[in-house]
């Protein structure tokens, strides 16, 4: 008997206003991810790929259609039961790092931990700052990395809860060619490591050919790449 998705997308609908009028950012939108899958999500500049990784991830609400994470229908949780779903199981990765400027490295690896209740947080955000190549910038503030350390910590900080889950929206875009290389070796060796799934959203043909699975946004709609 095969396990259930860990996501499922049924007729996804996703409209947003606009100066213009209302615009169809996510149509009649199926998808399903599985254990362990590796899933790259590929279309132009502002196809929707992102709002497919939020409505996905319970951070914004489809118009229509229904989300289940985790086997739960998120249209029956709010905001609050939404991100307790995501704790420990879920996590995220994001083009503009979004680190916290007024903590250190380590802080902000450790700081998702200590929200799930880990006792040996700081001990395990160390470990897997060691993972990422960062032990040597511990008590760095992020205004003291290059943009590929950011990315480093950022990925740190999503794995050490070890997550079942990875949501990563073009985790390589604000990095020069060979940075996002060496980025996306590392974030692939470690999502394979923890047994983690990832739904990758990405621009870059190169790191999208990587998965295991992907599919295409094209006006709205998913189709198979």
């Amino acid at each position: 008997m095969n396990a259930a998705p860990l996501l499922q997308l049924s007729r996804v609908d996703l409209t947003l206003p606009s100066s213009a009028g209302p615009v169809e950012i996510l149509r009649g939108a199926d998808l399903e991810v599985a254990a362990r899958e590796i899933l790259a999500v590929v279309g132009p500049s502002g196809s929707g790929k992102s709002s497919l990784i939020s409505v996905a991830a319970g951070l914004e609400q489809p118009t229509a259609g229904s989300v289940r994470l985790f086997g739960e229908d998120l249209s029956k949780l709010n905001e609050d039961g939404r991100a307790k779903l995501r704790r420990g199981r879920a996590a995220l990765v994001f083009q503009s790092f979004h680190l916290l400027p007024n903590m250190t490295v380590e802080e902000n690896v450790s700081a998702p931990l200590d929200i799930a209740g880990r006792r040996d947080a700081m001990t395990a955000a160390r470990r897997w700052l060691g993972k990422v190549g960062l032990s040597h910038r511990l008590t760095h503030y992020p205004h003291q990395l290059s943009g590929g350390e950011q990315q480093r910590v950022a990925l740190a900080r999503a794995l050490a809860v070890e997550p079942a889950l990875l949501f990563a929206d073009e985790p390589t875009g604000n990095l020069d060619q060979a940075t996002a290389t060496q980025i996306a070796d590392l974030m692939f060796s470690l999502v394979r490591e923890t047994g983690a799934a990832m739904v990758l959203v990405t621009h870059d043909p190169v790191l999208a050919a990587r998965a295991s699975r992907r599919v295409r946004v094209d006006q709205g709609r998913l189709l198979a790449a």
